[in-house]
């Protein structure tokens, strides 16, 4: 009776370490992050990362936003989605739904992408300069959503 319960529960960790995504690749996937010019500040989901060049780890089980600013350039955003990974037919072969279930729970199943950012800045369109001669606004012609009216600009007659 000891060899056979030995015997069960021996089986029954092989099935659950069965997760083949995780197992294979892990629950966090390595994204390359850059831009042009360097030295941009990146967040991500709100947390500071430090400056571009960089590689993070990243949880696979939910998409990110990545945010990326660099003083007189327009910010750059964009989003990492997840995608269930070519592993998870692995999981229906060898580890069955205790497999799918473990890298379900483990972000396993799930893959980033793209698995590379590059960022390529466009210089800031909004501009001001003083001077003895009086303020130079440049005029940006796309307005960001969340930018609030202050005033417009009419035609002389």
């Amino acid at each position: 009776m000891r060899k056979l319960s030995s015997i069960v529960f021996a089986l029954a960790i092989i099935l659950i370490i069965q997760a083949c995504a995780t197992i294979m690749h892990g629950s966090k996937q390595e994204v390359g992050i850059s831009s042009n010019p360097s030295k941009a500040n990146i967040t991500v989901d709100g947390q500071k990362y430090g400056t571009t060049p960089v590689n993070i780890k990243l949880e696979r089980k939910k998409s990110h936003t990545v945010s990326l600013e660099l003083a007189g350039y327009q910010p750059y955003e964009t989003t990492l989605t997840k995608s269930v990974s070519g592993w998870v037919w692995g999981n229906i072969v060898f580890g069955g739904l205790i497999g799918l279930g473990v890298d379900a729970i483990t972000g396993g199943l799930y893959k980033l992408s793209p698995k590379q950012i590059n960022a390529e800045f466009r210089e800031s369109q909004a501009r001001a300069k003083a001077s003895k001669d009086g303020l130079f606004i440049t005029v940006v012609l796309e307005p960001k959503s969340g930018w609030k009216k202050i005033g417009s600009l009419k035609p002389a007659n």
